[in-house]
This record gives structure tokens, sequence and C-alpha cells, in this order.
């Protein structure tokens, strides 16, 4: 559901739902300012509402809390050892690289299939990015996004990270175990040094994917990680024709 504010007039606050292949979209046509705070007041509500309904304290977040210790955690380890621990490695293809449970597949095709096979009725595939984003990745993901969509007919999301854990964070591992979740890293073309700390803000957002990556399995989630080493666009190509 996306909802799509536009200033038109005054007599224009009426929904508009549309269907087809693509999820209902509720548009709202707001007359002023004052109809763009009632918005902000009835999505907060909605909110609390929604997390009541899926057994979710909305004004809470110990799973943030949790992998915010994990990410803590993978930096202490980093910084002793001088690299990031990895998960287990399942596929090697060209410059993608896969950690996750193995499925005895061997090549990137046969696993990406084997593990979204276990996409039920009732499920979300979340694609979390950790890269930077753009409007070329945007349009990449996207693609990726309704290929799974279409492929799996489930409701589908892409968060960036690490700005998704403060929101739909919470509910990956607080909520329902009805999610699959396929987290995406990329090689940093620039990187710069944190002042006073012995890393840089990409080994900082690598320790985070980490963290959250194992703050899912813990919670016995469905999830693998995909790195992609060289071009992003090339390597968010191939997992899409992989699909």
């Amino acid at each position: 559901m996306v909802l799509e504010s536009r200033f038109r007039g005054p007599n224009s606050l009426q929904p508009v739902i549309e269907g087809g292949l693509e999820q209902p979209e509720i548009s709202y046509d707001l007359r002023d300012d004052y109809d763009l705070g009632a918005q902000f007041f009835l999505w907060e509500f909605a909110v609390a509402t929604a997390g009541h309904i899926l057994n979710i304290n909305p004004f809470n977040e110990p799973n943030v809390q949790e992998s915010k210790e994990n990410t803590n955690n993978i930096l202490a380890q980093y910084e002793k050892q001088g690299k990031l621990p990895e998960p287990q490695q399942v596929i090697q293809q060209g410059n993608i690289t896969v950690y996750g449970p193995g499925n005895g597949a061997g090549s990137l095709t046969d696993y990406l299939h084997t593990f979204l096979s276990q996409v039920q009725p009732g499920d979300y595939i979340a694609i979390m990015a950790y890269v930077q984003q753009n409007e070329e990745t945007e349009g990449d993901l996207e693609a990726l996004r309704i290929r799974l969509r279409n492929l799996y007919r489930v409701a589908t999301t892409v968060g960036y990270g690490p700005r998704f854990l403060h929101s739909t964070g919470q509910l990956h591992k607080g909520g329902a175990n009805n999610g699959v979740f396929i987290q995406i890293t990329g090689q940093d073309q620039h990187d710069m040094a944190i002042p006073g700390e012995p890393y840089t803000f990409g080994i900082l957002k690598a320790a985070q994917a980490l963290g959250d990556y194992y703050s899912l399995e813990h919670h016995q989630r469905r999830v693998i990680s995909i790195h992609i080493a060289g071009n992003l666009g090339q390597g968010l190509h191939a997992i899409e024709q992989a699909v």
C-alpha cells in the first residue's frame, strides 16, 4: 500500500484504489499542510493498532537493540583479529558469494530456487540492501522485487541498510515468523576512516549487516546473505536472472 500525497484542492480527500498486478494503492489528495499533519497522526495510530494485532509492542524495540549489541561484538572481534567474521559460505559464482544454510545446490540459480521454495501463502519476502542508494540501484532492486512478487505471489519489500533496522527491522525479528529474507551487500567504491576508531565506515556498515544477519538466524528466520564483490548493477541483474 502506497500513500501518495498531492495538493490539489479543498474537496478531494477521497481514497482511490487501483488493482491489477500491483499491490492496491490508495491515493489521498490533501488540501493543505494541516491535512498532512492529520495523515501523520492517522498512520502513527495505524502502526500502533497494527502492532497490537500482530502482537508487537510498537513502543519498544528490543530486537533493534539486539542487532546493535551484535554489531558491537563484531566490531570488538574486528579490533582484536583485524577481520570480520564470515557466515557459512554456500555458493561462489563469479563476483557473487552467497552465505546461508546449505541445501545441496551447486549454482546460484539452483540455490535461490531451493531457498525460495520455502515461501508459503501469507509470507513476505524482504530484500535488505546494504548498498549505496541511487537511481540506478533503485531501479535494479525494484526489478528484483517485482520479479519475486510475480513469481511467488506474496508481498515484497525493499529496505536500505542500516536505516531500515529502526523500522521494519523490529518486525523482521520480533514479529511473526512469516518473512523470507535476502540480505544484499556490496563492495564500497569509496570508504572513509571514522575519527578515533580503528575501523572505517565501510567496516561499520558490514558489521551492522552481519549483526542483523546473526540476529535473524538466532530467531530462526529464513535468511541468506548475498555479497556482490564487483559491479553492483551487474550483480543485481545476475541475481534477478537467477531468480
